[in-house]
């Protein structure tokens, strides 16, 4: 089942601390804009894949792990946006991108593969 699956599990984590940093975004740097952007992209990964599981046919679970993939990319780009603000610390940086980075490699994998 698809919620077993490494990809949703990293994703579900991932989310839990990009939805963590959104909160210290707003909490602590009273940064409202940067901090919505990361959270819907970040936390959307996870749910294409969730969403991926109910496709209704191999194309419809190939096009939602596309855009999990798409949402990946994304919040990649936040990522370095926020460590180029400096509102992200040169270690935060390197957690997050990995993480990100990881899940990127398996859904790019897995849209290859489909």
């Amino acid at each position: 089942m698809l919620s077993d699956s490494v990809a949703y599990q990293k994703a579900k984590q991932f989310a839990k601390r990009i939805v963590f940093l959104g909160k210290h975004l707003k909490e602590e740097h009273q940064e409202f804009i940067l901090s919505k952007q990361i959270v819907r992209s970040g936390t959307s990964i996870g749910a294409n894949i969730a969403e991926a599981r109910c496709g209704c046919s191999r194309k419809d679970f190939s096009n939602k792990i596309y855009i999990a993939l798409k949402e990946c990319a994304e919040t990649l780009y936040w990522i370095d946006l926020l460590h180029d603000t400096n509102y992200l610390t040169d270690d935060e940086f390197k957690s997050l991108n990995a993480d990100c980075e990881e899940l990127r490699k398996i859904l790019s994998a897995t849209t290859k593969s489909v």
